[in-house]
């Protein structure tokens, strides 16, 4: 390969490189996020099939997101020796198995158990393509190159929630796993022969210099305040999509899993939205984008109150559009930060950011349970306070 993915000569072969590259990360990033969130649509349909509460339907969630926090440390210290597309092209085709073989569970236990496999494999897609971006791309195309690849798993997101209401409700939930476990698969094929080997990537060769490479991360106080962000950031952005589900299936409003499911389209704000936020992050820089994006999230979450679907559509497509203006800035401000060990500073982030999904999907319920959605609303205002705080407070621009 004659140059990385932030190749800027001017000529027609480096245009035609750039954007296979950009390709390829839309490619891995949709692939990566089809699935992980595709059963929050189905959650007042679980509620009905299992007959459980919605706590616990809520697990399917949780569950992958967990696994996701736990093995994205040691998935990126991993993708530090063995390099990063093969990494990530093999925790696609490991991604794609639980998927599959999450239609084949009898119960809601078993359901869970294959969403957290499909969470252990997740990191090593998203840490390693954070870590390829942040390397193998010049810094003023760093946060451009970056928002395409979350685009992408802004889109797969929307997608598989989609598809996964969509299917279920004519042919079942076990045919949306079926299908989304294909889609991953296609998508590991795709990766691996579009996107191009890394040309910057220096590998460690002991464990002792990964291990001192976390280390080290953990007394960056700039990543530290960073790791902070990403956990409020996924926290809200679960929170919200995970609750409001329940919020819109009860009165007055009375949704099911289709209705549900269209509701996503949402997240296609989102993938109009994060380009553009790249480009804001290479031009104003990461903090005041954080910072305008909390304040519109916050806004968006507080317009769900009022008792209109389309006023509750409107809200959701203003807490996505903040919540992925938010998740490029922290992105891209990791790989600012880190200095070398880059797949290991972005696995901690990934570790940080999906332990706020998790935690984003558990917590509220309390909330819920205690106030209903007036209850998760709150929260979720408080956390996009936090997220601004420490943008001004913590962050200094580079």
């Amino acid at each position: 390969m004659k140059g990385g993915p932030g190749t800027t000569g001017c000529s027609s072969a480096a245009r035609r490189e750039r954007g296979g590259v950009l390709t390829a990360l839309f490619i891995t990033g949709f692939a990566t996020f089809v699935n992980l969130y595709a059963t929050q649509p189905l959650l007042p349909l679980f509620r009905e099939i299992f007959r459980a509460s919605e706590l616990r339907v809520s697990l399917t969630v949780s569950a992958p997101i967990l696994a996701v926090a736990l093995s994205a440390p040691w998935l990126g210290l991993l993708a530090d020796s063995l390099g990063r597309k093969r990494v990530i092209v093999a925790s696609m085709l490991g991604l794609a198995v639980p998927t599959a073989l999450a239609a084949t569970a009898s119960n809601l236990h078993q359901l869970i158990a294959w969403r957290f496999f499909q969470g252990l494999f997740t990191p090593g897609i998203i840490a390693v393509a954070m870590a390829y971006i942040s390397e193998e791309t010049p810094r003023p195309l760093a946060g451009s190159t970056m928002s395409i690849y979350l685009t992408g798993g802004v889109v797969g997101g929307f997608c598989g929630r989609f598809a996964s209401g969509l299917i279920a409700a004519r042919w079942g939930w076990r045919a949306s796993m079926v299908t989304l476990g294909l889609a991953t698969l296609a998508g590991a094929g795709l990766t691996w022969w579009i996107l191009p080997r890394s040309t910057k990537f220096v590998p460690h060769h002991n464990a002792a210099e990964s291990v001192a490479s976390l280390r080290a991360h953990l007394h960056n106080p700039q990543l530290l305040a960073t790791y902070a962000v990403g956990f409020n950031v996924l926290f809200c952005l679960v929170g919200v999509f995970t609750y409001v589900n329940f919020y819109l299936a009860d009165a007055p409003f009375f949704l099911g899993p289709t209705a549900l499911a269209a509701m996503f389209a949402v997240y296609l704000i989102g993938a109009a939205v994060t380009p553009y936020s790249g480009r804001l992050l290479d031009k104003l820089g990461s903090r005041r984008v954080l910072i305008g994006a909390s304040t519109v999230a916050s806004a968006g979450v507080l317009l769900t109150l009022i008792h209109a679907v389309p006023v509750v559509i409107a809200g959701l497509a203003l807490a996505a559009a903040g919540a992925f203006a938010s998740q490029a800035g922290a992105s891209s401000y990791v790989g600012e930060v880190a200095g070398a060990a880059r797949s290991s500073a972005a696995g901690l982030y990934v570790a940080l950011y999906y332990l706020g999904g998790c935690a984003g999907s558990v917590i509220p319920g309390l909330f819920w349970k205690a106030a209903g959605w007036p209850g998760c609303v709150g929260l979720m205002v408080c956390m996009q306070g936090v997220i601004a705080l420490i943008a001004s407070q913590a962050w200094r621009e580079k």
